[in-house]
């Protein structure tokens, strides 16, 4: 009965209704003989209404709401796959040429490389992460771009964390650091730099980064797809507790991101 309910629910409740007052009306033809059979009637309504209608009403909002959920989460899981994998790549053709050349490099690289590889296909699946293990996915991220470049890039990466135990949705600033990179240092011969400055308190997490780019060739960060993307996973897992602010002058590229803590 109760599976009933649920799958023909709304057909059940207004057929019950139509029957009730079918019934009420009936009664009400039949004058007074008919009073004890129609407040039987509208009572038997008000017991149908508190006992199937009320709890047929909320068990639907829940589900609605479950299904909502539901949806949000595969979605994220779905934004979160798409995390560029070009780093990835770039990374193992490297270490190709690399692994003739200076071996122990090599080795060191395959490290971090497995490192941030384990992190993305385990951690990043999770709903939430420790602060500190986002920080240190960063620091090798940035790591093995030094090891891949064959010039000075000038980086800087300033973490204040006031208390341990945070949580934060996982690979939330890769995406604005791989930019920096891309759009920034990759494209400089000389002088390129990046400063990323990250904030963390009871109340709120601040992540600033910076970079310098080539304001002649237009090789300025545009907002491609995983810029989108953030912005979606954003609103999803932080709906209104979120602000990020890009602007971009005097060959100067600034991105700033501010969440309030759970």
């Amino acid at each position: 009965m109760i599976s009933f309910i649920k799958k023909r629910g709304l057909l059940f409740i207004i057929l019950t209704y139509i029957g009730l007052f079918i019934l009420m009306v009936i009664a009400d033809d039949m004058g007074e003989s008919g009073n004890d059979f129609e407040a039987f009637s509208a009572l038997g309504m008000i017991i149908f209404t508190f006992v199937v209608v009320i709890p047929w009403l909320i068990w639907k909002a829940r589900s609605l709401m479950q299904l909502k959920h539901e949806k949000a989460k595969t979605e994220l899981l779905h934004l979160k796959s798409q995390v560029n994998p070009h780093f990835f790549f770039n990374t193992l053709n490297n270490l190709y040429a690399l692994v003739g050349k200076d071996a122990e490099k090599a080795r060191y690289m395959i490290l971090k490389l497995s490192d941030m590889m384990r992190y993305s296909v385990y951690e990043g699946q999770k709903e939430w992460v420790s602060l500190e293990q986002e920080v240190e996915y960063l620091r090798n991220y940035i790591e093995l771009h030094k090891m891949r470049y064959h010039k000075e890039i000038d980086i800087s990466f300033t973490v204040d964390i006031q208390e341990e135990g945070y949580q934060i949705m996982p690979l939330l600033f890769i995406i604005l650091l791989e930019n920096a990179f891309k759009h920034g240092a990759e494209n400089l011969n000389e002088d390129a730099y990046i400063r990323i400055n990250m904030i963390a308190n009871r109340k709120a997490l601040n992540f600033l980064i910076e970079n310098n780019y080539d304001g002649e060739s237009g090789e300025a960060e545009e907002e491609g797809i995983g810029l989108k993307n953030l912005e979606r996973r954003l609103e999803l897992a932080y709906p209104k507790k979120h602000l990020l602010i890009t602007s971009k002058a005097d060959g100067i590229y600034k991105t700033q991101l501010s969440i309030e803590l759970k």
